[in-house]
């Protein structure tokens, strides 16, 4: 019998216990490695070697700790969440300890550092993104406002850097009131309150400002090869509790486009919604998205595939037209964590060693 194919996830979001599950589901034996720092999370108790990362890290130290691990481990595959980037530029470093990088390149990573920059990368390869404002003042917020509501759109914004949907909100001109006091948490805020504490704030804000965009959002899951040619590509529409897929065109080539364009290889995500009936990228995930998992669906296994990307061989994810006309719906579920008291096996990873000097170059 052959030796498992040992792949780590480093600091990852509880929703890759399905990742790990994909991978599990391999015709290849994988032993699945997992950090954290949070010993409650889900993905610990998933994998099949869990360890507790050093906390508090720059990045360079980040990269010294990780290529230690994984010579340590004889990593096979590395897929990082955390510091991707920053893990990316060493790639070299990484393929000189055994270990392959299940990432696009840094090229592709920093295009989307940022929200700003994201926008900008894509408009540069042609595509369509919608109407929006950078503000940092409260002048360039009132002036965004202003010109999105002259086109009778309701104006939102989140943060300039963020990932998924964290900070978003709807901007409203009508009065707080005890009615939103009531019920649930809503994701509007008052216009007034938010140009008052840009006006009062020390620390610099870099908020994004556009339209609130008509659904339904389509989230497309790309699998590309180390030159960022597209293999497979299959798009996931979301519309309240209902879910199916789509490989349109109109999603799935604007798709292509960016991928192929900017070199993104592996595992990736673009996420549409819609602008005047017209699909536009709203984000673009450098990283296996929370909902692959879905894919399985049809048959698909994605993360193994980017495996065996990264393991030098040629994936046949199978066809996608398969997906054509599947809907569903999400149910959440139950996953164990580890005992509450660590036990050794999970003990902190010592960090022994001056990071930065143990960093090659």
């Amino acid at each position: 019998m052959s030796a498992p194919v040992r792949v780590w996830l480093n600091r990852t979001y509880a929703e890759n216990v399905f990742f790990i599950e994909q991978l599990r589901a391999a015709p290849r034996q994988v032993e699945v490695h997992a950090t954290h720092v949070d010993a409650d999370s889900p993905v610990l108790a998933a994998a099949d070697v869990a360890s507790l990362e050093p906390d508090g890290l720059a990045p360079d130290e980040y990269v010294a700790f990780a290529l230690e691990y994984c010579a340590r481990n004889a990593v096979d595959v590395f897929l990082p969440r955390l510091n991707q980037l920053a893990i990316s530029l060493h790639r070299k470093d990484f393929q000189e300890v055994g270990t392959a990088l299940a990432c696009p390149p840094a090229t592709a990573i920093a295009a989307f550092d940022s929200k700003v920059d994201g926008y900008a990368a894509i408009a540069s390869a042609g595509l369509p993104t919608p109407p929006w404002w950078q503000v940092r003042t409260a002048d360039e917020l009132l002036a965004a406002v202003t010109a999105i509501e002259a086109a009778d759109g309701v104006p939102c914004l989140k943060p300039a850097s963020g990932a998924g949907g964290e900070g978003f909100r709807v901007l409203t001109r009508e009065p707080f009131g005890l009615h939103a006091l009531s019920g649930w948490p809503s994701g509007h805020v008052q216009l007034d309150q938010v140009l008052a504490a840009m006006d009062g704030s020390d620390t610099p804000v870099d908020l994004l400002v556009m339209p609130y965009l008509e659904g339904p959002e389509v989230s497309v899951d790309c699998l590309a090869d180390l030159d960022g040619r597209l293999i497979t590509a299959v798009g996931r529409t979301k519309h309240r509790r209902r879910r199916s897929f789509t490989t349109a065109a109109r999603y799935l080539e604007p798709a292509r486009q960016l991928v192929e364009t900017l070199g993104v290889a592996f595992l990736s995500n673009v996420q549409f919604r819609h602008h005047h009936g017209e699909p536009v990228i709203i984000d673009v995930n450098t990283r296996p998205s929370g909902g692959l998992h879905q894919l399985s669906l049809a048959g698909l296994n994605l993360p193994w595939n980017a495996v065996q990307l990264a393991l030098g061989e040629i994936p046949v994810p199978g066809p996608a037209d398969r997906l054509a006309g599947i809907e569903y719906t999400l149910v959440s579920g139950v996953h164990p964590v580890l005992p509450r008291q660590v036990p050794p096996a999970l003990e902190r990873i010592p960090v022994a060693f001056d990071l930065v000097d143990a960093l090659p170059g």
